[in-house]
């Protein structure tokens, strides 16, 4: 059987390999829970491009078919293991390292194209210095992140503190500070090959991703073409102008953007798959397998299922659900309130706690879309309140009413 290196590893991905008869080789940093069943290395930095390659070579792997990653810590690192093993795929490491750090990758993007103004912050950088160039408000996040994880919005001194505080303060480029955009944000997946945009689809965020990782609930949805043509308009302008400026290689993208009034504003892009529940999302809206579509790329291969991103018969969206902020919650209390296509919740206090807080997940549906939105707010308030759930005075509380039948999800 022929053997697939994946960096990093994701329950979605690993069924989609089984399906197409590989046996995947997992590169996991520790202390991430490893795959079970599976051959694996652990490495201590999935950064490291270098211990990466020397954790594949040490593992003496035969009928290697390809590499891919399920991180954005990783693609550096497969474009390079690629290029060393003689592997399909893309190889142009130097390229891959602008959709890795935000700095270069702003400065690449056509004047055309609104962004955030975005610079390093090398060592010794005081607040004023960046106040005066970037505003009272700006953002603090590593050049190279990923998940909204050590971001911090700044607005004073004391902030700016304790923004570069998890940071080592021994590099100059390390970190960036962007100009604070305050705008919601939508996102749009999709396949790029040969130059062109070969098919997206675009979903809105009940929150950022930092207030999930300030303790909210992350959701979002698949938005409705016919809803919001002109919205996609511009989203498929953005994509096809920044991926074009980016030489983007042939994959599957995810960028991200702030709707404004004049128009979209660029946020960041990266070329791997898109994160939580996206790809499964995709295809029951649209049936576009997006974990498929990356695993044929990685293997050299043309992409040939149907692609289609036209007028779905219902609309999917999910929720990473957490603990209540009081109280107590099990699945079954969700379940008794709304009318899900897929829930998994664990209310064991040894549960382990994933990305934004997760201690499980949940996919809804709608025909309407604006119903699936009212929806999953409804849900997200549920999990924060947990058994507290208020009610107002003589009024229904909604999630009776968003109870509801839904046809099976198989």
């Amino acid at each position: 059987m022929p053997t697939m290196i994946v960096i990093g590893h994701r329950d979605g991905l690993d069924q989609a390999l089984q399906r197409r008869g590989l046996d995947p080789f997992y590169i996991v940093q520790a202390p991430a829970s490893t795959p079970k069943g599976r051959r694996f290395r652990c490495v201590a930095d999935m950064e490291n491009a270098q211990e990466i390659l020397r954790a594949v070579l040490s593992a003496h792997l035969d009928d290697v078919a390809g590499v891919l990653t399920v991180h954005e810590m990783g693609v550096f690192g497969a474009a390079y293991v690629r290029q060393e093993l003689g592997l399909p795929g893309n190889t142009d490491s130097k390229a891959t390292l602008y959709f890795r750090d935000k700095y270069l990758q702003k400065s690449k993007l056509p004047l055309q194209v609104k962004r955030a103004r975005c610079r390093y912050v090398p060592v010794g950088t005081s607040f004023t210095d960046l106040a005066s160039d970037l505003g009272d408000v700006f953002v603090i996040k590593p050049a190279t992140g990923a998940g909204a994880l050590r971001t911090g919005i700044v607005r004073s001194p004391d902030e700016y503190a304790r923004a570069v505080k998890p940071f080592s303060g021994q590099s100059d480029v390390e970190i960036v500070a962007e100009s604070f955009i305050d705008a919601s944000e939508v996102y749009i997946d999709g396949i790029w090959k040969s130059g062109d945009l070969q098919w997206s689809s675009m979903s809105r965020n009940h929150i950022s991703p930092l207030s999930a990782v300030q303790g909210g609930v992350l959701a979002a949805h698949i938005l409705d073409r016919k809803r919001y043509s002109s919205l996609f308009q511009q989203a498929e302008a953005l994509a096809r102008q920044a991926l074009t400026a980016l030489d983007a290689p042939d994959c599957v993208f995810h960028l991200e953007a702030f709707t404004e009034d004049s128009g979209l504003t660029f946020g960041e892009c990266a070329i791997r798959l898109p994160g939580a529940l996206s790809p499964q999302v995709n295809k029951l809206t649209f049936g576009v397998d997006l974990f498929d579509v990356e695993i044929s790329l990685a293997l050299g291969e043309e992409v040939t299922q149907p692609l289609d991103s036209g007028d779905p018969d219902r609309f999917y969206g999910y929720i990473l659900l957490r603990r209540p902020k009081s109280g107590k919650l099990t699945q079954s209390d969700f379940e008794r309130h709304f009318s899900f296509d897929e829930i998994q919740y664990s209310s064991s206090p040894d549960a382990p706690v994933g990305p934004y807080g997760r201690v499980g997940q949940a996919i809804v549906s709608d025909q309407d879309e604006l119903k699936l939105q009212r929806t999953i707010e409804e849900i997200v308030r549920f999990n924060e309140a947990g058994s507290g759930y208020p009610e107002s005075p003589g009024e229904q509380s909604p999630t009776v009413s968003a109870k509801r039948e839904t046809p099976d999800a198989s």
